[in-house]
């Protein structure tokens, strides 16, 4: 069950990006191996004081890990959802280190928010099945355009596997068995977190505004790695490949 407290400057806003992260793990227990792996790489390639861009940053769990791990580094989330924006802006309120922008990744004008025209590294985590193959080539074009040469870009994300039907329907069966089990021990899916923060009036109006905007799941799709390999390829970076994996999600990494 999610407590959040009212606090003396109002809304608990650490407890909603702790929420949000428990949530999210309920579907991804290795979520925070790929945040790792991420800001390994980030770090190997580009040092520990990256200029970094999360992008469909939610409530800034990627920023959080960035900031926790490199004191010296500075993040801008982007990000559509008023009410993920709200838990992320409440969090790190003060933080000269981050700032965030509201923006429609499919706006083809949409880098003209930011506050910087390039970035050591733009990460993002469990957002872009959101989209196509046709606008997620499109973004990956814009993306190479925002990244300095030498730098990253990190997307971890389910990625389909064409030719293993069996293997995917056993991974599948056992992942869900799970999830079963923790809910019934207490664990809030997607659906009744965000029922939970419709019900929160400092959120209650931006969950429906939210709603409003996507709808209630993603209409996009999952392509295999080999695509996004070769798509980023295209849009301007010069190596790509998987630099890590689990047995239902990958993290590919590009560099310009």
């Amino acid at each position: 069950m999610l407590e959040v407290r009212e606090t003396g400057s109002g809304t608990d806003w650490r407890a909603w990006q702790r929420s949000w992260d428990r949530q999210q793990e309920w579907f991804m227990p290795d979520r925070e191996d790929r945040f790792r792996v991420m800001l390994d790489m980030v770090e190997a390639l580009t040092g520990s004081a990256p200029r970094v861009l999360d992008l469909a940053c939610g409530t800034g769990s990627i920023t959080a890990r960035l900031l926790e791990r490199f004191p010296g580094a500075t993040s801008t989330g982007v990000d559509l959802d008023p009410a993920l924006l709200a838990i992320a802006r409440g969090t790190f309120a003060g933080d000269a280190r981050v700032s965030f922008v509201a923006a429609d990744l499919t706006d083809p004008d949409w880098t003209s928010a930011l506050p910087y025209t390039e970035y050591d590294a733009v990460l993002t985590a469990t957002a872009l099945h959101w989209l196509h193959a046709e606008p997620l080539a499109e973004l990956y074009g814009r993306i190479a355009g925002l990244t300095r040469e030498g730098g990253v870009f990190a997307n971890a994300d389910h990625m389909a596997h064409e030719d293993t039907p069996r293997i995917d329907a056993a991974e599948r069966a056992h992942r869900h068995a799970r999830m079963d089990r923790e809910k019934k021990d207490g664990a809030l899916d997607w659906a009744a977190w965000w029922e939970t923060a419709a019900a929160d009036p400092a959120l209650a109006e931006a969950t429906a505004e939210r709603f409003r905007i996507y709808g209630s799941h993603a209409d996009g799709g999952t392509p295999p790695l080999q695509w996004h390999v070769a798509a980023l390829r295209a849009a301007g970076f010069g190596e790509a490949r998987a630099v890590w994996a689990s047995p239902a999600d990958t993290v590919v990494l590009a560099l310009k």
